[in-house]
């Protein structure tokens, strides 16, 4: 359990950091969604650009099976590697975002 409440606080610290960035828009609002109680979390852009609606989702991380899941990674940020910066071992971090065939040739973990 210690290793999942662990897991959880660095994902929080790494989207908090991220998800004070301000919108360059000016009626888009940035949420964080953690949900703890089944480890879905998320950065969101909500708003609108002129007569655009804005509905985005940045960065999605899950935590399965004892398992960091990037599920999704907008940015420029290179989220596997600052998690193992934190100290998350490379085998605890899945590429989902990869197809299941090629995470086998990443350095992170296959599922």
């Amino acid at each position: 359990m210690a290793k999942l409440d662990q897991y959880r606080e660095y994902i929080q610290k790494l989207l908090t950091k991220y998800g004070n960035y301000k919108s360059s828009e000016e009626d888009v609002e940035i949420q964080l969604i953690f949900d703890t109680a089944r480890d879905h979390y998320q950065i969101l852009e909500i708003g609108w650009d002129g007569y655009d609606r804005i509905y985005n989702c940045v960065i999605h991380l899950d935590i399965k099976d004892e398992k960091i899941w990037i599920q999704r990674n907008m940015t420029d940020i290179q989220i596997a590697e600052e998690l193992t910066e934190m100290g998350i071992p490379k085998e605890d971090i899945v590429l989902g975002l990869q197809p299941f065939y090629q995470r086998q040739y990443t350095q992170y973990g296959i599922a």
